[in-house]
């Protein structure tokens, strides 16, 4: 990986105003005993909206936010992308392979045509849209990248963007909104990824491969119900403890398929879709004392941004310029685990 570049849409909002917000638009949830404390226990401190916060108090149609998110995602990926291009020291023609991972949103064409006619990139460049893992979208676009570049493409970018909060319904007093409304908000991030012998800065850090798990009899646990208003959000099942009951198995599958183990592992970069979710991982794993703080920060600092969040923590855990092998994980509808086994090489 050779650049990596994240970014947010201009509204950026302390999380106690939108906890007001939510109280005056959910009446009936707030007056629920508790509902209103997931917002402080949430443990976000500001968040980035595509609209100004008053906009999210009128109902909206699923057209009406779908051309939002399409304007939105326009804008962001072409900015990120311009910029990740740039630190990659690549020209938009160079680029031979063009991977796009958003979940909050509908586009066809894809994002993918869009910023190759938009940014100069070459018309022959393979594309591959990926929709609806939702917050496991981050990884997996990452392997899928990595894949593209293992199967000759030598110079792939790799664009996520996504804006959660469009799929806040006004007027859906279900619980599953209300978490939502109180976790979920917008952002982007991009990167090139190319063969070792590209020449260009140096890497930021090696992929080693990805491993995928569809868990079964788990489509409840997360996803989208498609309605009039738009995209429901839906939670059906206590996720932290599914972490408890598999992530140590599964992670231990994961480095085994490259042969890699436990003591191997220097850094852990963890989507953190919720504080308890982040608990649940370092208790199944064993983690010391600080050792998902890079998670934690993004999450107070961004909330969730579903895919795009875990590339906020690989940029976090980047900065402190660590040395040697990683996993990078996320879960997300299917219910699904994607890890990316990767190695921090500091050049």
């Amino acid at each position: 990986m050779r650049s990596l570049v994240t970014g947010n849409p201009p509204h950026r909002i302390p999380q106690a105003e939108v906890r007001e917000a939510a109280r005056q638009a959910f009446p009936r949830m707030a007056a629920r005993a508790g509902m209103l404390g997931v917002f402080d226990n949430a443990q976000i401190e500001t968040r980035s909206l595509s609209r100004p916060l008053e906009w999210y108090t009128h109902e909206r149609g699923f057209g009406e936010k779908n051309a939002v998110f399409v304007q939105e995602a326009r804008a962001l990926g072409e900015r990120l992308a311009r910029e990740a291009l740039e630190r990659a020291e690549l020209a938009p023609g160079d680029i031979d392979a063009v991977v796009v991972v958003n979940t909050s949103g509908i586009s066809a064409p894809s994002l993918d045509a869009y910023l190759i006619e938009t940014l100069g990139l070459n018309r022959h460049a393979a594309r591959l849209p990926v929709w609806g893992l939702g917050c496991a979208g981050g990884a997996a676009g990452l392997a899928r990248a990595a894949d593209l570049v293992r199967a000759g493409y030598q110079r792939v970018l790799y664009v996520a963007v996504e804006f959660c909060s469009l799929t806040l319904i006004k007027g859906d007093e279900s619980k599953s909104n209300f978490v939502g409304t109180a976790l979920f908000s917008d952002g982007g991030a991009a990167l090139v990824v190319t063969a070792p012998d590209v020449p260009g800065p140096p890497p930021l850090l090696a992929l080693h491969g990805g491993y995928s798990t569809l868990i079964e009899d788990s489509e409840d646990i997360m996803g989208w119900d498609v309605i009039d208003s738009g995209l429901k959000v839906r939670f059906s099942r206590d996720i932290p403890t599914l972490v408890r009951s598999m992530m140590q198995e599964n992670v231990a599958q994961a480095l085994a398929s490259r042969g890699w183990s436990r003591d191997d592992v220097r850094a852990f970069v963890v989507h953190p879709g919720g504080v308890k979710v982040l608990t649940a991982y370092e208790e199944a794993l064993g983690l010391p004392e600080g050792a998902l703080d890079a998670s934690r920060r993004v999450l107070s600092a961004h909330g969730n941004m579903s895919s795009v969040t875990v590339l906020f923590v690989l940029e976090e855990v980047l900065r402190d310029q660590p040395l040697g092998r990683g996993l990078l994980s996320a879960m997300g509808p299917g219910f699904s685990a994607e890890h990316v086994l990767i190695e921090f090489v500091n050049d």
